[in-house]
């Protein structure tokens, strides 16, 4: 996608998405066969309901159509939510998977495996989980120290509520 397209996509959709309470994480133009691919992906701190995504579509797709920012051709329009698997790359990211098990590649330090406990302005507080029996223990890790980080996905947790009743 050209950065001039790229640029009014975003012009037009941005208020859109502001207007919802929703972050817009992403915007990509690609092709689809003969037709144009946009795929929006929108998030919030509650997350996103399907409904929300569906309402968001219908006023996007009325936006596009009064004027040319996708050209002539046919398009396909995708408002979604990013997904478990996406990168965490932003502080929001940071701060809405807090309680989540993370698995980081960092800098210099290899890879880490730990829950997100607190999030502030210069990095993390993390439980590392404790290995064979041992006791869980904390870890600090500032932004800087981070190449890559993605929520690992956690099917058998019981939910602190859950463990509590």
């Amino acid at each position: 996608m050209s950065t001039t397209q790229s640029d009014r996509l975003r012009g037009l959709v941005e208020p859109l998405v502001a207007a919802k309470d929703l972050d817009l994480e992403e915007i990509e133009v690609s092709r689809a066969g003969r037709r144009g691919l946009l795929r929006i992906v929108v998030d919030s701190d509650e997350g996103v309901e399907l409904d929300v995504c569906a309402e968001l579509s219908r006023a996007i797709s009325e936006k596009l159509d009064e004027g040319d920012a996708m050209g002539e051709g046919e398009y396909v329009l995708e408002v979604s939510s990013p997904g478990a698997d996406r990168p965490l790359t932003e502080h929001r990211h940071y701060v809405r998977a807090t309680g989540r098990l993370v698995k980081f590649q960092l800098a210099e330090d290899g890879e880490l495996v730990a829950r997100i406990l607190a999030v502030d302005e210069d990095g993390l507080d993390l439980e590392v989980p404790g290995v064979k029996g041992r006791k869980p223990t904390a870890r600090r890790v500032a932004f800087a120290d981070i190449a890559k980080a993605r929520v690992e996905i956690e099917f058998n947790r019981k939910d602190k509520k859950e463990e509590e009743a």
